[in-house]
């Protein structure tokens, strides 16, 4: 039988002792967790891989947490509880209002943490659900694309990829036959265009292709040399 896949929690707090604690807690639980010590790592780590829900501080060193919220939000959709020693109206309206889903005040008992994270995660579940009702795909060869899942499988394998890497691969398999320069795909999944970093791109593309290519089979993303890359159908 397949081992059920942990749902990831990555908890944003500079309190040590607080944070290892609620680590402790959530693994007892059967989650998968990660800790940041502060803002600028913690959504870092938010952007670079996928999450099932962030536990985020409000009082964080180099980043704040009201922020790291507004930074995060336009890119994911991942849920968030703000965990705060601040009480006042102002301060949970200001989270909220800034795309967290729910707020819990320091000291709280763990018990009711757990509680607003089975209640959130199980509201996100119904969504996904209606979400899979009417789920968009791409296809490329034996490649699929579950776009509103963000699940990517090989024939019947399923394939984790990063959230940078998810997105490159969606680029790249919306524009079957199309060559897009390196300089393009960084503006469309960075959301930046600068010259000099466009090596990240190729350095993405290897990740990319250690995960999903296969050593007996001919790759699925082609490199045009000089310019970029593109995923081709065998009669162009």
């Amino acid at each position: 039988m397949d081992e059920k896949i942990k749902q990831r929690i990555l908890i944003i707090e500079d309190e040590k002792n607080l944070a290892r604690f609620v680590e402790l807690e959530l693994q007892h639980e059967g989650f998968d967790t990660e800790i940041a010590m502060n803002g600028r790592k913690g959504l870092e780590r938010a952007l670079d891989d996928e999450w099932d829900l962030i536990l985020l501080d409000l009082m964080l060193p180099e980043i704040n947490g009201i922020e790291v919220c507004r930074r995060l939000r336009p890119e994911s959709d991942v849920p968030i509880i703000i965990m705060t020693a601040r009480d006042s109206v102002i301060d949970r309206v200001s989270g909220l209002d800034h795309g967290a889903d729910d707020y819990i005040v320091k000291p709280f008992a763990i018990e009711e943490l757990l509680a607003r994270i089975r209640a959130l995660l199980r509201r996100v579940d119904i969504e996904d659900t209606h979400k899979r009702q009417k789920q968009t795909t791409l296809t490329f060869r034996d490649l699929t694309v579950e776009k509103e899942n963000r699940i990517v499988h090989r024939g019947d394998e399923l394939i984790n990829l990063t959230k940078r890497e998810y997105e490159l691969l969606v680029t790249l398999m919306e524009n079957i036959n199309v060559v897009l320069p390196r300089i393009e795909l960084l503006n469309k999944v960075w959301g930046y265009s600068n010259e000099v970093e466009t090596n990240v791109v190729d350095v993405y593309i290897r990740y990319l292709r250690n995960k999903i290519d296969l050593p007996d089979q001919v790759g699925y993303i082609q490199t045009v040399r000089g310019t970029g890359y593109v995923m081709r159908t065998a009669d162009e």
